[in-house]
């Protein structure tokens, strides 16, 4: 083709084009293939990580005729913890712990719903919020941690975040996807309207506004949301010691897109991402949780 020449395409050929999308739009799909990864280092400048993830997924493969599918449900759970004398790793830890106990014991055939999640966080702490009550502490004593989490149903997903860990997805159409907002001081500011160099130019912008543990649940104000997945997707959960300074969307092209490919090993290309955080200095704890979920049509009826 000669350039700054377009070619059009016959209005026969056009046709089919249109039409072989609409079928290809109409059919379901379904999982053909799940595999999960986790990792977490103390990083450069931390005596003790506080950080914890807990998951758990069952997996069941259905064989047909028309190819193999997957059903698929799993937790995948991270919390990064806070507070004086080694309390926060006794924060994710019980955090972690609670939420996934007051999930699986309401989680049937579908996700739960939005008022359970929320439920679910809200139990979770409580628990930590009355440990800091008994110890009767006050302050940055206080135990307290983030927490993230996906919860998966075949292909669909449901994200509830509290805190600044954060959930990613990466896919081929939409590339990498900041599913969770930060709950800091800098994002409080750029949502009332200031301008996000304004908003965390200020020393306590990243400074949460809400975590687990501190206060009681009239302060707490879970986010949930809930996707479904259309194409082969890779999601990370991951603590600020990663995710501080845009590093993965820096290290987007390099690392994360390679995770989405079967021939990459997702635990190697994760810690990759560990190794990343380290040599850019390692400020913090650093985890991450990866979950890879590739799709297929589904040609037959479903059984």
């Amino acid at each position: 083709m000669t350039a700054g020449m377009s070619e059009s395409i016959p209005e026969s050929e056009a046709s089919f084009v249109a039409a072989a999308d609409e079928r290809t739009a109409m059919l379901s799909l379904s999982l053909a293939q799940m595999e999960v990864a986790a990792t977490t280092d103390v990083g450069m400048r931390r005596s003790q990580n506080e950080d914890f993830y807990v998951y758990h997924y069952q997996l069941e493969h259905l064989e047909t005729p028309s190819g193999t599918s997957v059903q698929a449900k799993g937790l995948f759970v991270l919390c990064d913890g806070m507070g004086g004398h080694a309390r926060g790793e006794i924060a994710s830890l019980e955090a972690a712990r609670v939420f996934k106990q007051e999930i699986e014991a309401q989680w049937t055939t579908e996700l739960p719903s939005r008022e359970a999640l929320r439920s679910a966080v809200l139990a979770a702490n409580q628990a930590l919020f009355e440990l800091n009550q008994a110890a009767a502490v006050s302050g940055s004593d206080r135990m307290g941690t983030t927490l993230v989490a996906i919860l998966l149903q075949g292909t669909r997903v449901a994200i509830i975040h509290v805190g600044d860990s954060r959930a990613y997805r990466y896919s081929r159409l939409t590339g990498l996807d900041q599913l969770t907002r930060d709950h800091e001081v800098g994002q409080l500011a750029i949502a009332q309207g200031v301008d996000p160099d304004v908003a965390y130019a200020r020393p306590e912008a990243h400074q949460l506004t809400q975590a687990l543990g501190p206060r009681n649940n009239d302060w707490l104000d879970p986010e949930v949301r809930f996707l479904e997945v259309r194409e082969d997707t890779v999601f990370l959960l991951c603590s600020d010691g990663l995710s501080d300074f845009d590093l993965v969307e820096e290290v987007t092209e390099t690392h994360v897109a390679p995770l989405l490919q079967t021939r990459t090993s997702l635990q190697y290309g994760i810690q990759q991402l560990v190794e990343i955080a380290n040599e850019a200095g390692g400020h913090d704890n650093i985890t991450v949780v990866a979950v890879r979920l590739r799709l297929r049509p589904q040609l037959g009826p479903v059984i």
